[in-house]
């Protein structure tokens, strides 16, 4: 009883934290504001390294491993509570850069709102595709869970993090703290796809190594 409501906890935190970072990116780092200069970037790119950083050792295998010698059953459940809190963390304690890139107008401004749709879109696919439960830590990886490959997952190996990129640089406000967020979730996710693919390659093995020659590009089309 306690260990269901422990992870529906989580689930609860996962979704309230990813809903403060999207009216955190939409309203507070689209305000206009005076230049933060070098130690914001610098500080705010220390916070995001402990995210990432988070991220990229829970993710393997030795670190499953570990959690689950301890809690077999709540490994998806403890990454995601750390996950969520952090990602809080950055919301609550970034600290300004200012500036402002550009705010575009007419014909600009509707391509680039049909490029930030076409990749919460992309998103919502993709998460259609997979366990929801599972992504909130409330249901643990099934072991007989198949690979997804048709959909949005026959574009790009990683159709969510395609759309990430999409939604933070279609943005037709830019504003520094928009641009540094972008680049940097950004950048992370292209430094961990390696990785993640390690992880899975060992998990189907012969069926991902047919996947990958199947769908060549990894989370951008022509790109990576």
């Amino acid at each position: 009883m306690l260990a269901r409501a422990f992870v529906w906890l989580g689930g609860a935190l996962f979704v309230g934290a990813l809903a403060l970072c999207v009216w955190w990116y939409l309203f507070d780092l689209g305000r206009s504001q005076p230049p933060g200069g070098p130690a914001a970037i610098a500080a705010n790119s220390a916070l995001f390294a402990i995210f990432a950083l988070h991220h990229t050792l829970f993710a393997r295998d030795f670190a499953k491993r570990w959690i689950g010698s301890l809690a077999p059953d709540l490994i998806r459940s403890l990454y995601v509570y750390a996950a969520s809190l952090l990602l809080i963390l950055v919301c609550v304690a970034w600290r300004p850069i200012g500036g402002e890139l550009y705010t575009a107008s007419g014909a600009a401004a509707v391509v680039l709102i049909a490029v930030e749709l076409a990749g919460i879109w992309c998103i919502a696919r993709a998460v259609a595709r997979i366990d929801p439960l599972e992504l909130a830590g409330i249901r643990e990886a099934s072991r007989g869970e198949g690979l997804q490959t048709s959909g949005v997952y026959a574009i790009v190996r990683h159709p969510i993090y395609f759309g990430w990129v999409l939604a933070v640089f279609g943005t037709p406000h830019m504003t520094g703290d928009r641009l540094a967020f972008a680049i940097m979730t950004t950048a992370y996710l292209v430094v961990a796809v390696p990785f993640e693919e390690r992880s899975l390659a060992r998990s189907f093995g012969e069926v991902y190594a047919r996947y990958q020659r199947d769908v060549r590009w990894r989370m951008i089309p022509f790109i990576y």
